[in-house]
């Protein structure tokens, strides 16, 4: 049913709750395992030409490092996984990568948010890539991060 599913990563430790879900799909299909970290080209814009280019380069090595989790995860399953670590609005960057990859289902972690909480934000990346998707995504509700 799934040749590949797209279980993107914000390195937060709800990783492990969306991986206990999404790694069994992928075992059952013998899917190919997308981890996917985008590093927020938001949050880098808003910074000074001098501090700009470090936070950058702290951020990929934090995705880096978020994506190697995810694919170790997949190996020890005997999965196969690919990574990538991109620049770019997360969802919007998520919902690019499947296009562009043939993703057949998307694995993203979120976290619960109060009622108070959800009219102060903007809304999530988990709940921005849900309403554009043109495929299915599998939503797991986690206690940290934010998918």
């Amino acid at each position: 049913m799934y040749d590949d599913i797209l279980i993107p990563t914000d390195g937060s430790e709800t990783i492990s709750e969306t991986l206990a879900h999404g790694l069994p799909l992928a075992d059952h299909d013998d899917a190919t395992v997308h981890a996917l970290y985008v590093v927020d080209s938001r949050i880098t814009a808003a910074t000074t030409d001098e501090t700009g280019p470090k936070l950058e380069r702290s951020l990929e090595a934090e995705g880096r490092d978020a994506v190697a989790t995810v694919e170790e995860r997949a190996s020890e399953r005997g999965l196969d996984a690919v990574s990538d670590v991109r620049k770019g609005t997360p969802s919007k960057t998520i919902l690019e990568y499947a296009d562009a990859h043939d993703i057949d289902l998307i694995v993203i972690g979120t976290r619960g948010k109060s009622p108070r909480e959800k009219v102060t934000s903007l809304g999530s990346v988990s709940e921005r890539v849900v309403d554009n998707a043109s495929i299915p995504v599998f939503v797991v509700r986690g206690a940290g991060g934010d998918g």
